[in-house]
């Protein structure tokens, strides 16, 4: 369904530091700059890309947006959190753990990343 999703940050370098640790800790690649200043991280499921705001205006989160990111096991979830938190990102909601929605297990940690994006990372049991 999505092709690619882009977040605001002021200082783009701060924030390749925390996504390279955060999505290092899921085996992907550090992410690479474009002439524009622009960073991308690309997988075969899509495009995340880091990018001072077009207009000019100062980077914002989007209140109530949450970006999820796919672990496959519980400990790269714990991985992508603390990697989060020593890379200037914030715990936030609950502790990462698991979760019952339904039938669902989820295995979830939620962080802010140095702007305020809200990110997860999931586990599916």
């Amino acid at each position: 369904m999505f092709t690619h999703i882009f977040v605001g940050a002021d200082d783009v370098a701060t924030s390749k530091k925390f996504y390279d640790a955060v999505l290092g800790t899921l085996g992907i690649p550090e992410g690479k700059a474009d002439p524009k200043g622009r960073v991308f991280y690309r997988t075969q499921t899509g495009t995340f890309g880091l990018t001072k705001p077009i207009d000019g205006a100062p980077a914002t989160h989007a209140n109530g947006g949450t970006i999820g990111f796919a672990c496959d096991s519980p400990e790269k979830v714990q991985a992508f959190h603390a990697a989060g938190v020593a890379n200037g990102g914030k715990s936030i909601e609950d502790p990462p753990g698991l979760r019952e929605a339904g039938a669902a297990k989820l295995y979830l940690a939620y962080l802010r990343d140095p702007y305020g994006n809200k990110i997860c990372a999931l586990h599916r049991g």
